[in-house]
């Protein structure tokens, strides 16, 4: 058989290293695309003069258009017959990536558990995006539910793996060239506030809402070449547990990063993904709104340029955020979409 229809979870081996196919050279044309599906406003991605008096040689591509592209690649291997992506670990961003780099993929099989069920079972995977003299620019964990071929099938060997419930900042320090600090125009920016206005425990309504149209989040994804069945195939949805396509869970992400800017407009680089979890799913025609929480604030080691923000951005869906929509004891409030938390890069 020459076609490819996907890995199923007893076709996976713990400890092995899976080298994904196609590698992408992401062009401004890119940028230019993820701009006009998310509207992310920050400076530094937006403008090659702004950029270039901090001391960027240019404008870098924003950090989630960089996270999508390398995951994508991911996906004929580890998630074509996924039915959810349940969370993420320890993701870094090691350096900036500009336009005309060449991004590749490789992912680690670092656990496995069936499920009770036995119809499917959880592969936690660590990935690693290169560029293209094999520098590593992101790396992350996640844990995806996919389904097994064959129900009586076993597997050799079950491991589930223990992260990082935060990821140090000495580890993101080196993740941005030193900065001209002095030269960042807040006006231009497009908000006052510095590290030093956030304080821990502050919550921020992003007050605006984003309505998701079915084409626009399959071009994004298409975009970032994400090919799971889920998010295209209406014939091959139309049986599942929802009957009709998800929206890939990425698109709810950069919606959120996007519309935190009321807000957070000086967050200008994530720095690092700390945990995330896709709490429901997202569908053509929902309106995404989002808050954010100050969970911590850290000095970052011989850097007195910037400060690091950890984050807590929660996305929901037909339910705007000025009462905070949060988890209710174990339960989230049924508006959730979305629990994320990371680091993010502020100018002191």
């Amino acid at each position: 058989m020459k076609t490819n229809p996907g890995r199923f979870f007893e076709d996976y081996r713990l400890g092995e290293t899976i080298r994904h196919a196609t590698p992408r050279t992401v062009t401004t044309g890119d940028v230019a695309l993820y701009t006009a599906l998310y509207g992310p406003r920050f400076a530094v991605q937006s403008s090659d003069a702004f950029a270039r008096k901090l001391g960027y040689p240019q404008s870098p591509l924003d950090d989630l258009l960089t996270f999508h592209v390398v995951f994508g690649k991911t996906v004929p291997d580890i998630s074509l017959n996924a039915l959810a992506n349940l969370g993420y670990a320890e993701g870094g961003f090691h350096r900036p990536v500009y336009p005309g780099e060449t991004l590749s993929t490789v992912s680690e099989v670092i656990g496995l558990k069936e499920s009770s069920n036995r119809q499917t079972g959880v592969v936690y995977v660590r990935s690693t995006g290169s560029d293209a003299s094999g520098e590593t620019v992101l790396s992350y964990c996640r844990w995806v539910l996919v389904k097994k071929r064959d129900p009586e099938a076993t597997i050799a060997q079950e491991h589930v793996p223990t992260f990082a419930k935060v990821v140090s900042p000495a580890d993101l320090a080196g993740a941005l060239p030193p900065l001209e600090a002095r030269a960042y125009d807040v006006d231009l920016a497009g908000s006052p506030h510095r590290f030093s206005d956030y304080v821990v425990g502050e919550k921020i309504d992003h007050v605006d809402g984003m309505t998701v149209e079915e084409a626009e989040h399959q071009i994004a994804t298409r975009l970032f070449q994400n090919t799971a069945k889920v998010h295209f195939d209406a014939f091959a949805t139309k049986d599942t547990r929802f009957g009709r396509r998800l929206i890939y869970g990425g698109h709810v992400i950069s919606l959120a990063r996007a519309l935190s800017f009321n807000g957070l407009a000086n967050a200008f680089a994530l720095a690092g993904i700390n945990a995330g979890r896709h709490v429901a799913p997202l569908f053509a025609g929902d309106t995404v709104y989002a808050w954010s929480e100050v969970l911590e604030t850290a000095e970052l080691p011989g850097r007195s340029d910037v400060g690091l923000l950890r984050l807590r951005t929660v996305a929901t869906k037909n339910q705007p955020c000025g009462s905070h929509p949060d988890k209710v004891g174990d339960a989230y409030d049924p508006s959730v979409i979305l629990d994320l938390d990371y680091w993010a890069f502020m100018p002191r």
